[in-house]
């Protein structure tokens, strides 16, 4: 079925069409009353880009695990029925997660948690000097990291002045009327000021706006310059192509409960280039002992090859076996059929919301309006009822479309969200004007996306007619 050709109604078609159908029944769909509905039956759940589905395949696992904890008690890490002894739990994850992130096995951990394995590797590998101190990073960046990177350069008090530390954080923003950053604005800015960077931060896929950025020349810029490249991945793994040592990545790091369904809270995970210097800053833990020697005890840490030996403690075996159900289901529907499938399901969304009597088109945009997360007072609070679409066109995205509700600032998304929630559409919304919607490629149907939009044009229509609503709000579930 062509593009042009879909409407809300025989979008379904697709669904006969598409040869990985078969993964949503892997899954376990919300309830659409239990998420704050007021219908019945399933809920549309397009929030996948804040906490991934609960797979059958990881309750079971999960319930394996209690099982054999309490069977088994301590002999479980040694002696397991199932095979994954709790000492070397990260073992069946490994191969699967370093085929996804595009790395060799002995680049990558699965351990902690995104911001934690943040600061373990900015402690190891942001060493300042007085000539070369500062960091690039976006300035709509998530919080977490925003907080994260600027708490570095105060911990290097001894070698760099009080005003080097203020000014250690080189804040990238887009142009002005522009929601999204620029490639070449980006090299331009390490091009300027490369002889004072020491590392250059950046997420590989936008929280906010869905943008996916363009690695190579930004990795190109950054070596050039002598600075090293480090990645946010919270957003882009199990979501579009990663291939981090074909783009040259210095170290990364990830959450695993958004696209690879691992569950709330859930293990993290880190990537280190192989043969990247240490500067003998590394932060040692027992789980970072070589494995061969780890349970002797000895005085001497003698690091596991490769980032493993960045570890501090054994992983959480409960958050970390949900995750091997989502990556069991990728190895057995192919991760280039998944990316294939976003391309076309995310795709038949964005069609379906351009077709909208309620869609302004982005170059509609006055010069004072911002639909960035700090928006200027000055920005409009007038205007139709409608929408605009935050997210570049593909290739530059993933899954994820970020709309802007308008008119902005006026208090009409936190609306808009709480009628479409009482409807059964689950999305997540950015104070003050954003909603974001993520048709996951392993549970979402193309049907979902007919009904989404629908449900997206009642909820604007009740609004132009001013239909009274009990606003409710999302923002303590849509975590990132």
């Amino acid at each position: 079925m062509a593009a042009v050709d879909l409407t809300t109604e025989n979008v379904k078609q697709l669904d006969a069409e598409d040869s990985l159908k078969w993964t949503r029944a892997e899954f376990e769909i919300p309830n659409a009353r239990a998420c704050g509905a007021d219908v019945d039956g399933e809920a549309i759940y397009f929030c996948g880009n804040s906490l991934g589905l609960l797979s059958k395949r990881a309750r079971r696992h999960v319930i394996e695990e209690l099982d054999v904890w309490g069977s088994s008690g301590v002999t479980g890490h040694f002696d397991h029925p199932h095979s994954r002894p709790w000492k070397h739990v990260d073992d069946p994850l490994t191969p699967h997660l370093a085929r996804i992130v595009g790395a060799d096995e002995t680049e990558i951990a699965h351990a902690g948690t995104l911001t934690t394995n943040l600061h373990t590797l900015f402690t190891t590998f942001y060493r300042p000097t007085k000539e070369r101190w500062r960091i690039v990073i976006e300035k709509g960046s998530f919080p977490s990291d925003w907080y994260a990177i600027h708490s570095h350069a105060r911990f290097h008090s001894a070698v760099l002045s009080p005003e080097q530390i203020d000014d250690a954080v080189i804040a990238l923003e887009p142009r002005k009327g522009e929601e999204t950053l620029r490639t070449e604005d980006i090299v331009k800015v390490i091009e300027e000021q490369g002889d004072t960077i020491a590392i250059v931060w950046l997420p590989l896929v936008q929280y906010y706006t869905g943008q996916l950025f363009d690695i190579p020349p930004i990795e190109a810029a950054t070596h050039k310059a002598g600075a090293l490249l480090g990645l946010d991945m919270a957003h882009g793994i199990g979501n579009v192509k990663c291939e981090l040592d074909k783009w040259g990545v210095d170290f990364a790091v990830w959450c695993t409960y958004k696209y690879l369904n691992a569950g709330p809270g859930a293990v993290g995970g880190y990537f280190i280039r192989s043969g990247l210097d240490d500067g003998g800053r590394r932060l040692a833990g027992w789980w970072g002992n070589d494995a061969a020697t780890r349970f002797e005890m000895a005085p001497t840490f003698v690091p596991t090859p490769g980032a493993k030996g960045y570890q501090h403690s054994n992983p959480n075996v409960i958050g970390s076996i949900a995750l091997l159900g989502t990556l069991e289901l990728i190895e057995a529907a192919g991760y280039d059929n998944m990316l294939a499938k976003q391309a076309s399901l995310t795709g038949a969304l964005e069609t379906l919301l351009k077709a909208s009597r309620y869609y302004v088109s982005s170059d509609a945009k006055d010069e004072d309006e911002s639909t960035q997360p700090f928006p200027s007072a000055n920005a409009e609070t007038h205007g139709k009822v409608g929408f605009k679409i935050l997210t570049p066109a593909a290739p530059h995205r993933g899954t994820q479309l970020s709309l802007a509700i308008l008119p902005l600032n006026s208090g009409v998304m936190p609306r808009v969200f709480s009628r479409m929630l009482t409807r059964g559409l689950v999305g997540d919304e950015r104070q003050p004007n954003v909603i974001r919607l993520s048709p996951v490629v392993l549970y979402n149907k193309y049907e979902e996306v007919g009904r989404a939009v629908r449900v997206l044009e009642e909820a604007l229509e009740d609004e132009e007619k001013g239909a009274a609503v009990a606003v409710k709000e999302l923002d303590v579930v849509a975590s990132t």
